[in-house]
């Protein structure tokens, strides 16, 4: 089953079972991805979906910090739970031992040892990476490692 036939599944059961947070959440996914093939004039593949899906959870976690400084804690939480509902749909995500090994790794392979290869150092793992963790991370931890 594609990852759009499961979102749209997935609307169907919050629907019927009243899940108004799961339901505006898809839906939200859902308007993205139809946006994005109509613009296009494209189907999209389970690849693009997740870079939307991936878009959409930058953009909330993004949204906290905006709630954080506005001291708004109702909105923190709704937003931590639409999180939630987005990471269902995107691959595990990585933990910051494994970005670090995936990093290292990366400096080896390709001999990078200052900050000044930090673009050509993200051009490399991004790809390794695209889905499973968000590019402020990446690049946080990278930082650190080039010290």
């Amino acid at each position: 089953m594609s990852l759009k036939d499961k979102l749209m599944e997935d609307l169907k059961s919050a629907m019927r079972n009243k899940d108004k947070l799961r339901k505006d959440t898809i839906t939200m996914v859902r308007a993205a991805i139809k946006q994005k093939e109509v613009d296009d004039r494209v189907e999209l593949n389970d690849q693009d979906v997740i870079d939307i899906l991936t878009k959409q959870l930058k953009e909330k976690k993004h949204s906290i910090e905006e709630f954080k400084k506005g001291d708004r804690q109702d909105l923190i939480e709704q937003t931590n739970k639409e999180i939630d509902v987005l990471l269902d749909y995107l691959p595990k995500q990585l933990g910051e031992d494994e970005l670090r090994q995936i990093i290292q790794e990366t400096m080896n392979e390709n001999n990078i040892n200052s900050v000044k290869d930090m673009g050509t150092l993200m051009k490399n793992i991004m790809p390794k990476v695209k889905g499973r963790a968000d590019g402020n991370t990446v690049s946080k931890i990278a930082k650190e490692l080039l010290k």
